[in-house]
């Protein structure tokens, strides 16, 4: 699948696939008889990467960017630099400027900061360039990873802001050379807005394809021009997902915008994560009861006052009125100022856009949305993670940890659960080794699943910290990144699969 698909050196390691090597035998037990060591890292949400004895990561702190190394054996830092600006990107309570994970590419290391944009380093440390970008506008902040192909570091700079004396979007794919920076081409997007998904390649006898997910479109280009080759369309305003292979298919997912997973979405968990707001308890709630941490529920398995509750306000108080004044007329059918559990349950019936895993068979030209997709499923769609692919199997996890399996060629559902004591929201994506699935929650609880046509929960564990990293993993080690730590457990003898 060429040099670029091989090692954790990406998001989600070989071509964002989430799946290590064969014969790699990370443990199956993580515990603490197998933790090698656990050091503190500033706070961030990149994932970790891996290349020659070192793991990198990014985080921040007062204030500062900080790209950092350290050595896989001990823990040890290595080295820790600092980017080039003081000016950071804004970005949502539950994002963070150090976002975006950074890429592996021969003897470099390359990191994009939306503050900044990207900086190469060699391997110990010593900054070969430096290109600045100016930063996209985000409805949450940049979180797209820069990959690698050939001799070019491609990245998706999706935006909401137009380009001037127009009214589409100044969103563009950018392919630079990995030796000096210098752009080799750029693609213009005049009709995606922001988005948070890193691509991926597809390689096939001869002929290699960029993947992109962004605004309500799965798109190929070619990797090495940057001109566009087809589409399919149907996914939703916001996308986060890795494009991933299997079977000779491409596969694509965006949850409803909202974080929908469902077709037929269960109103009852969002009406109960209002009625702490039903203050003189009739049963219905009245725009004079909208206030403190009232906002229209997102993910109702949050407190209220969680950043990723619902629909972020205002902090101006006039601004924030009128924002909740207009959210009560989502809801409110007869003008009343008041939401009866009836005009809920009926309003959020339907929604925006809808919940979409894709199976296409690439190929054709332009708009293939009819003629190339070969299967679709709209239920227990993921809002963050990205699918995983085993085999014959696809695997799913959200928010409340769902866990869903299906059959590759035809989406057939080979089992939909809920794993016992792993509650809570998913950010992280899964990642297989030894024929396993990792999977942890935002929470930092993990479990550990045997691959397969039917579920078999192997372990649990905690990772004593919150964790929305996606875990890392080379020949004997597997490396969680907490909002505190890098954590490595390490196999001490080969686990029995």
């Amino acid at each position: 699948m060429g040099e670029e698909a091989t090692g954790w050196n990406r998001f989600r390691g070989p071509n964002g696939s989430g799946v290590a090597p064969s014969h790699w035998q990370p443990p199956i037990q993580i515990d603490a008889a197998c933790e090698a060591w656990r050091v503190p890292v500033p706070s961030g949400l990149s994932s970790p990467v891996i290349g020659g004895d070192r793991v990198f990561l990014t985080g921040v702190e007062n204030g500062r960017l900080f790209t950092l190394a350290f050595d896989r054996e001990t823990g040890a830092l290595a080295w820790r630099r600092e980017a080039p600006v003081t000016d950071l990107e804004n970005v949502h309570e539950t994002n963070s400027p150090a976002a975006s994970t950074p890429l592996v590419a021969n003897d470099s290391l390359v990191v994009y900061f939306g503050s900044f944009g990207l900086l190469c380093y060699d391997l110990e440390g010593n900054e070969r360039w430096r290109k600045q970008i100016p930063t996209p506008e985000s409805l949450y902040g940049m979180t797209s990873s820069p990959i690698v192909h050939d001799n070019l570091v491609i990245l998706v700079l999706d935006s909401d802001r137009n380009l001037p004396e127009s009214e589409v979007s100044e969103s563009k794919i950018l392919a630079v050379k990995l030796s000096d920076g210098e752009t080799a081409w750029e693609t213009p997007r005049p009709f995606s807005r922001s988005g948070w998904s890193t691509p991926s390649l597809r390689h096939h006898e001869t002929e290699v394809e960029l993947l992109v997910l962004g605004h309500g479109r799965l798109q190929a280009y070619d990797p090495n021009t940057g001109e566009g080759k087809w589409f399919v369309k149907g996914f939703s305003r916001e996308t986060i997902a890795v494009p991933i292979l299997g079977r000779d298919m491409v596969f694509a997912s965006s949850s409803q915008l909202g974080g929908g997973g469902d077709l037929e979405k269960d109103p009852a968990p969002f009406w109960e994560a209002l009625k702490p707001f039903d203050s003189n308890r009739d049963g219905n709630i009245e725009r004079a009861e909208m206030i403190g941490d009232f906002t229209f529920p997102f993910r109702p398995e949050l407190p209220p006052g969680h950043p990723g509750f619902g629909m972020p306000l205002p902090e101006n108080p006039e601004k924030r009125k009128e924002r909740i004044d207009w959210i009560v007329t989502w809801v409110d059918r007869n003008g009343d100022g008041t939401w009866t559990r009836e005009e809920f349950f009926e309003g959020l019936k339907t929604g925006r856009g809808k919940p979409l895993l894709v199976a296409v068979s690439p190929g054709g030209k332009g708009d293939v949305t009819h003629s190339q997709v070969r299967w679709e499923l709209n239920r227990g769609i993921p809002e963050i993670p990205s699918p995983i692919i085993h085999q014959d199997h696809i695997y799913l996890v959200r928010k409340g940890g769902l866990l869903s399996a299906l059959r590759v060629e035809d989406g057939e559902s080979l089992y939909r659960v809920r794993i016992p004591d792993a509650p809570g929201q998913y950010a992280a994506s899964p990642v297989i080794a030894n024929g396993h699935l990792y999977l942890v929650s935002s929470l930092g609880r993990g479990s550990v699943i045997r691959t397969g046509s039917t579920f078999e929960l192997v372990h649990q564990f905690e990772l004593g910290g919150a964790s929305e990293a996606t875990p890392a993993i080379d020949e004997t080690t597997i490396y969680f990144r907490t909002d505190q730590h890098l954590i490595a457990f390490r196999s001490r003898r080969k686990d029995s699969p």
